[in-house]
């Protein structure tokens, strides 16, 4: 058997989690994936997979495997590319992570664009606002809304988003509109966290160069951007958002902008890749693509 395909099996299996899917994702009979995994592991001498009758998951060998798998396949296909210049001929599939708003928002209404300039490849979304594990989960880039920090990836920072205090005219008018920060002791805040339990920050403003955190009553919580974004629209709170989600809701009057001198910092906007040789052409050009889209459409006030 081709080594290459073993490779290929074996690193759909790992996304995937599963022989069944993997073998129905690559057109193969299940028997036939499950062999191929085997005689890889054969090859090597080592374990790559724990198998259980409910599950599959990757041993640390296998993991490190992986990495290594996926970017030798994407030499390949870069190396069956490098001397076309027409970028159409870029081929394979692209798994991708970002924030819920940003897909529904941004990325699928454009997405079209790029796949018309670079029709054979097969672009895979995911769209949560949980942190991702890149390598375990396969993804070839994440894009990400505030600080990173995390030293075994690298940050492409694509700029930074303005943000704006919103709320319902529901809420405003039965609570009335803050015209001071004093006046917010009378106000609710819905709260935002990375992990529900997490402690919110709370009002978040910039004053004379230095950022300010507020304490507010709230009565919804959330971790989620569209959770979020529907709690202030259903009257709930106020809600520090930025000004890419508000903005269709401003214009159709859904919500309303408040407090616009005390507003929260800039929001960052990044994309995330895991440290390689070289990113294959593939996910370089994506990555360019979705830096214009971002700047043309969410960097402006």
């Amino acid at each position: 058997m081709n080594k290459l395909e073993l490779m290929k099996t074996f690193v759909r299996v790992t996304e995937l989690s599963s022989f069944t899917q993997a073998a129905a994702s690559l057109g193969l009979p299940k028997a036939s994936v499950s062999e191929h995994v085997r005689e890889l592991e054969l090859l090597l001498g080592a374990r790559l997979l724990n198998r259980t009758t409910r599950k599959v998951s990757v041993t640390q060998d296998g993991l490190v495997l992986y990495q290594r798998c996926k970017d030798m396949l994407a030499d390949m296909d870069d190396m069956e590319n490098m001397f076309r210049l027409d970028g159409a001929v870029l081929r394979g599939r692209l798994r991708i992570d970002m924030p819920t708003v940003a897909a529904r928002q941004l990325v699928m209404p454009h997405l079209g664009e790029f796949l018309r300039a670079c029709p054979q490849i097969q672009v895979e979304v995911s769209s949560t606002d949980r942190r991702v594990d890149l390598v375990r989960e396969g993804f070839d880039c994440v894009l990400r809304a505030g600080d990173v920090q995390d030293p075994s990836l690298i940050a492409r920072y694509l700029g930074t988003v303005p943000m704006v205090n919103c709320a319902s005219p529901a809420y405003l008018s039965h609570y009335g509109t803050p015209l001071t920060i004093d006046e917010l002791s009378q106000h609710r805040l819905v709260h935002y966290v990375s992990t529900l339990g997490a402690r919110s920050a709370g009002f978040e403003y910039v004053l004379e160069g230095q950022l300010h955190q507020l304490p507010m009553a709230g009565n919804v919580t959330v971790n989620n951007t569209e959770a979020f974004q529907d709690a202030c629209l259903g009257g709930m709170g106020i809600a520090q958002m930025p000004m890419s989600g508000a903005r269709p809701h401003l214009a159709a009057g859904t919500l309303v902008a408040v407090l616009p001198q005390y507003v929260a910092p800039p929001m960052a906007i990044a994309l995330l890749y895991t440290h390689r040789r070289d990113l294959p052409k593939r996910t370089r050009v994506f990555m360019d693509w979705l830096s214009a889209l971002i700047e043309r459409e969410w960097m402006v006030a």
